[in-house]
Order: structure tokens, then C-alpha cells, then sequence
């Protein structure tokens, strides 16, 4: 299996070496090649499968030689072992055929975890085997950043700096990120929004004389190895409902559009799936883009579900790439205009593609704090506020003779104060993080600006 870049210009690499690069040489994002299909009867033998062998079996045909078949078995339990719960993505009846994806039992309580624990191990023996260590720099507007920590506190080969937006997270998600001890771990708050963040990574990866001088790699959705990860679970639950037999539709709030590339990914290996639906809050580039044809940047606006307060969805990158007919020159004139005017239009014809492929809806914050009290009265389920966005718009989507999936993308404790003002209950920690508040926190301020962010890292890696 080799992997190409979605603008057309950086070398082809095997799994491996995407998995340490993250962000190619040209500024695009590396893509398989081909995408294996599976037979009907693949699919249905993994139903009731543990959800471990479901991720040997999808992930395997992706990563070539670059571990061996016990290797990447002993991997993939290493990643899932502290999950806390033995589904690891269970599903929940919430109505007649709406149904929530829990995606939060992990050690962060965020659907990050499922790729990064992945990521996280497949870094660790892909490094001592080659007597390497890099460096990893990530952007977070919240969830990203706490499961990254997580994954790569304390192992050997790698050095992490996680840039998140200062003041626009929730006060859960920043202690999860500074509270870590381990030196090889570092919680950085950037004067600016989640975009800034992003995009700074960016640059830093774009300086190549930074980049190769600290061994640069990334894992934030940009990485291939992390939409990889998140493709396992569409499996585990449209099988749980029945696929390959039956039709199954996914609603998923995203800002990102790494998490809903990975269902596009499960629906070209062959899974059933009907419908897949954007769901966004009101910064709704995605909705936006989907109904006007236009990607058209907009400022950034807080709100109750921070980790979708995005306007530059990198992964959606990925998905032009296919329905510009793997053109990247076409995709890279795009993301250049996007950087010069902040806007590009999409041609008919991948628009087209665009609305075949997905459906897009979106949720105020009132219709948000609305969702979660509402689901809470009727099934007793609490919501998270990105959930809660991704669960009226499915309500809005859904075709009664279609099980209807909505993605819960975080525990409802990360968000306590959006949760309480909704239902009035504050929801408590699980007891594993019953002491968060009570840990000291190490973190440290940094301007919007390239230089002083690089030479931070240069001083903390040689320190």
C-alpha cells in the first residue's frame, strides 16, 4: 500500500513513512492509493467480532509491511487496553432507529482517543525499531491535544508540543493537557484561535530547515494513521445493526471533517452506508460550503461545543482530492486561493460529487442547549454539547426506515457548564479523574508567531 499526496508534488510513501511525516513536503495530506473493498461476506463476519479483531482485520490491508501480524495485534491491544469500557464503542437506543455511537470511554473521554492510543503505539515500535526520535507538534481547539498528551506521555522516542487556543477551551479539556507530568510533554497556549493553532503547525511543518533539524512529525488529523483508526468503529456499529444486510446512516458533528472522511473511507471499503451527515454549530463553514458551492472563511465565534469553532477544515482537503478526480494541482490552486483570499469555489461537477457523497446540517447554541435537555427528559442519555449538535440535526435527517447513528464524540463531564445550564445537573468526572482540579497544572503562554513558537521548541527538546 503507498500513499500520494493530495496536491500531486511529494514523494509516494509506504504507510510508515506517512504515519512519521503527517503533513507532506508539498502542504498536502497523504491518501492511500487505492482504498480496499471488502466482500459482503468480510463485513458480516465481523459482527459480534471483539473490537479489537475488527481493527486488525480494517486496518490491516492499510499499513502494508510495516509491522508484522503479531506486532500489530499486540498493538492494537496495547491501545485499547485502558479503555473503560469492554465494548470500547458501544451503541445506545436513544429512540425508534436513533441510535448514539459512545465514543468516550477512552482515557481522555474523546473520540481522539480511539486514533491516537493507536497512534500513539504504532509511533513507539515504528521509532525503537529504527533508532529514531522525533518531535510532535500538534494544533487542538480541545480534544486532539488532551488524548495526544495521553498517548505519548512518558515514551521514549518522541518529544510532544500541543498548541491550544488560550481561554477558548474547557476548563476539563485544559487540565487534561497541563496536568501531565512527564517531560516529554508540553501544553503551549497560543494568544488566538483554533485556526491560528492549525495553522502555525502548519508553518512549522513548511519550514523544512525547523522540521528536519527537530525530527518534526505530527499527529493531528492531518495524519493518515489517525483517520485510519477512526474508520474501525462505523464497522463495530453497522454490523451491531445489521450491515452488510442493512442500510445504516451516520450523523457526525465535526469541525474538521476527519472523523466523518473516515465513515467516507468505511463507505468506499464497502459498508453500507446511507446517508453520512455533516452536523456543524454555528461556525458552519461545512453546512456553508455544502449549500452554496463556496468555501468561504467567516471569523470565529466561541461557543458551548469549542472543539468544532473551527473555519479551516483541513481533512476536508482530503475528500476534494477524490471529487476533483485526484487532481492535485486543482486541489492545490484551491487551498492556495483559500490562503490568499480566504475563500475558493467548488466546480459543478465536485459539487455535485460533494451532495451525492454527504448531507449537512446545523445547530444554534440555543438548539443545541435545547437537544440536550430534551434527550435527557425523553431517554435519559446526557449529552455533551458536540453530541448534542450532531443529534438534532440527525433528528432532521433521518429516514425512519434507516437506523440513524450520531457520533458521541465526548463525555458530557468535559463540558460541565453547558451541560448545567442546559439539564441542571452537572455531570461528575468518571472516579479515575475524580482529582483533576486538585493537580497542579504546567503550562506555558505563546504569542501567534512561528519564531517564538520554534525557538520554545528548540530550548525544551535540548533542555
Amino acid at each position: 500500500m503507498k500513499y500520494v499526496s493530495t496536491r500531486g508534488k511529494a514523494p509516494i510513501l509506504s504507510f510508515e513513512e506517512a504515519m512519521l511525516t503527517g503533513l507532506a513536503r508539498d502542504g498536502g495530506l497523504y491518501v492511500p492509493e487505492s482504498v480496499p473493498e471488502l466482500s459482503k461476506a468480510d463485513i458480516a463476519a465481523l459482527a459480534g467480532l471483539p473490537y479489537e479483531e475488527v481493527a486488525f482485520r480494517i486496518m490491516r490491508p492499510f499499513i502494508g509491511d510495516t509491522f508484522t501480524e503479531s506486532e500489530f495485534a499486540d498493538i492494537i491491544a496495547r491501545a485499547y487496553s485502558g479503555f473503560g469500557h469492554a465494548a470500547r464503542a458501544p451503541l445506545v437506543q436513544t429512540g425508534a432507529n436513533q441510535f448514539l455511537l459512545e465514543l468516550f470511554h477512552g482515557p481522555t473521554l474523546a473520540f481522539k482517543d480511539f486514533a491516537m492510543q493507536m497512534i500513539g503505539q504504532m509511533f513507539e515500535a515504528a521509532l525503537k525499531r529504527r533508532g529514531d526520535r522525533v518531535t510532535i507538534i500538534g494544533a487542538t481547539s480541545g480534544d486532539t491535544g488532551s488524548a495526544a498528551i495521553e498517548a505519548f506521555r512518558g515514551l521514549d522516542a518522541v518529544d510532544v508540543f500541543i498548541l491550544f487556543p488560550y481561554g477558548r477551551v474547557s476548563e476539563v479539556q485544559r487540565r487534561q493537557m497541563t496536568t501531565p507530568s512527564e517531560d516529554n510533554v508540553h501544553a503551549l497556549a497560543l494568544d488566538g484561535d483554533f485556526d491560528d493553532c492549525q495553522a502555525r503547525v502548519k508553518d512549522a511543518f513548511n519550514h523544512f530547515d525547523f522540521r528536519d533539524r527537530v525530527r518534526l512529525a505530527g499527529v493531528n488529523s492531518i495524519n493518515w494513521a489517525r483517520v485510519l483508526a477512526q474508520v474501525v468503529y462505523y464497522f463495530t456499529a453497522a454490523t451491531a445493526l445489521g450491515a452488510p444486510y442493512r442500510k445504516v446512516s451516520f450523523t457526525v458533528p465535526t469541525g474538521n471533517f476527519g472523523d466523518i472522511f473516515a465513515g467516507y473511507i468505511a463507505r468506499r471499503m464497502g459498508l453500507p452506508i446511507d446517508k453520512l451527515v455533516i452536523a456543524t454549530n454555528r461556525n458552519d463553514i461545512l453546512h456553508r460550503t455544502m449549500e452554496t458551492g463556496a468555501y468561504t472563511k467567516a471569523g470565529v465565534d466561541p461557543t458551548i461545543s469549542p472543539s468544532m469553532d473551527i473555519q479551516v477544515s483541513s481533512n476536508f482537503e482530503r475528500v476534494l482530492f477524490d471529487v476533483y478526480d485526484r487532481d492535485g494541482s486543482a486541489v492545490a490552486d484551491q487551498m492556495k486561493m483559500l490562503s490568499d483570499t480566504g475563500s475558493f469555489p467548488i466546480s459543478q461537477g465536485a459539487l455535485g460529487r460533494l451532495r451525492e457523497l454527504f448531507e449537512s446540517g446545523r445547530a444554534s447554541e440555543d438548539e443545541t442547549t435545547a437537544t440536550i435537555a430534551a434527550m435527557f427528559r425523553n431517554s435519559g442519555e446526557i449529552l455533551c454539547p458536540h453530541t448534542a449538535v450532531g443529534a438534532k440535526v440527525a433528528l432532521e435527517k433521518a429516514d425512519p426506515s434507516v437506523p440513524m447513528v450520531t457520533l458521541a464524540t465526548a463525555h458530557p463531564a468535559k463540558f460541565p457548564d453547558a451541560v448545567e445550564a442546559a439539564m441542571g445537573l452537572r455531570p461528575p468526572l468518571p472516579n479515575r479523574m475524580s482529582d483533576l482540579y486538585e493537580r497542579p497544572e504546567r503550562v506555558t503562554r505563546v504569542t501567534n508567531d512561528l519564531a517564538a513558537i520554534e525557538t520554545l521548541i528548540e530550548e525544551k527538546i535540548s533542555a
